[in-house]
């Protein structure tokens, strides 16, 4: 197969559009704010990289983005139509945006073959035409070579990467034109994250697929993503190329998690991260993320501390020419001291 034109569509193949996903609390009476007014899109060929701490919203966004959580507003755009909640419209819509989960294991029937696995998905969608045959292709393109030596196999005898693939294979069986894929590679040791990694650049190269990676990675990011969205707190603070946001990051946010890194080339010009995230039925008032921002501490007598405390950072769009960064100390005033229209960043 010939290798797939790499440049991105302009029309998204997926997209989310003031997307909101809360949850209600035992512990309050407020809802969670799992996912606040979130917009992102994800072109052909485009592998995106959603990168936060861990209870940021990242996995409950992959989940509304394949369908199994409904949002309580906005939309899911799949390839220009808006997802409806139909038992016939989610079903097709999740033969064409595939979740591979993080742990291999847990995502297999240890009863069922490698063949019986990868088989389940075209046989529930009615695919039963050429099955074997369409097995076959799944597992070469996943990378298990010679397909015949898999098929009778059980999950325990295939190593943590093999499974790995042999749920990709299970995704790719029903030919899709998006993997959302959670922490898909946390499970692994080091060799075989490698070689997940590299087969995800061959799906998007070969296939034309793209891909939603989450993770709390920031090296996976580098390694596998054309652009890097991150997320503190259920919103989107900073988009941009992996170039743009992992070397010239402008959101402190970012900017933190970058300093914990061994050798990360801001760690001796930003305090870390401290303290936990706040509560998401309790957001704080203002930029959710000044409670722990070094910048705004270091900051006090910028007239915009005070924005930080009392106004939410604009709202990031899900499609820019240049990064975007949702950060107060970005954003000019216009002379009466207000805020001024929402402008992207302006790469150093």
């Amino acid at each position: 197969m010939n290798p797939v034109d790499q440049t991105i569509d302009s029309a998204p193949v997926l997209e989310v559009t003031d997307l909101r996903v809360t949850f209600s609390s035992r512990r309050s009476a407020a809802p969670a704010r799992a996912v606040d007014d979130v917009n992102l899109a994800l072109g052909r060929a485009e592998i995106i990289a959603l990168i936060g701490e861990s209870g940021c919203g990242k996995s409950t966004l992959a989940r509304a983005m394949v369908g199994l959580v409904k949002p309580q507003s906005g939309r899911v755009i799949s390839r220009g139509a808006p997802l409806r909640y139909s038992k016939a419209a989610l079903r097709q819509h999740r033969r064409s945006v595939q979740l591979v989960l993080q742990d291999p294991a847990g995502a297999l029937n240890p009863r069922h073959t490698v063949y019986d696995l990868v088989a389940e998905g075209p046989r529930l969608h009615g695919l039963t035409d050429n099955l074997y045959e369409r097995v076959c292709a799944s597992l070469t393109q996943a990378g298990l070579r010679p397909p015949e030596q898999f098929l009778s196999r059980y999950p325990h005898q295939l190593s943590g990467g093999q499974q790995q693939r042999v749920v990709i294979a299970g995704a790719l069986a029903l030919e899709p034109t998006v993997l959302v894929a959670d922490e898909p590679v946390s499970s692994l040791d080091a060799s075989a994250r490698g070689e997940v990694l590299r087969l995800l650049l061959d799906l998007r190269d070969t296939l034309g697929l793209s891909a939603l990676v989450v993770s709390h990675d920031l090296g996976l990011a580098w390694n596998i993503a054309d652009r890097v969205a991150v997320m503190y707190l259920g919103r989107i603070v900073e988009l941009g190329t992996v170039e743009e946001v992992l070397l010239r990051p402008r959101h402190p946010y970012t900017k933190a998690l970058l300093s914990i890194l061994p050798g990360g080339r801001f760690a001796e010009h930003l305090t870390l991260l401290q303290g936990e995230a706040p509560d998401p039925t309790a957001i704080p008032p203002g930029c959710r993320f000044h409670p722990r921002c070094p910048l705004y501490a270091e900051s006090q007598s910028d007239p915009r501390a005070a924005w930080c405390r009392e106004r939410d950072p604009q709202v990031l769009p899900a499609l820019a020419d240049t990064p975007l960064v949702a950060c107060h100390f970005e954003t000019p005033a216009a002379p009466d001291g207000s805020v001024l229209p929402f402008v992207s960043a302006t790469p150093q």
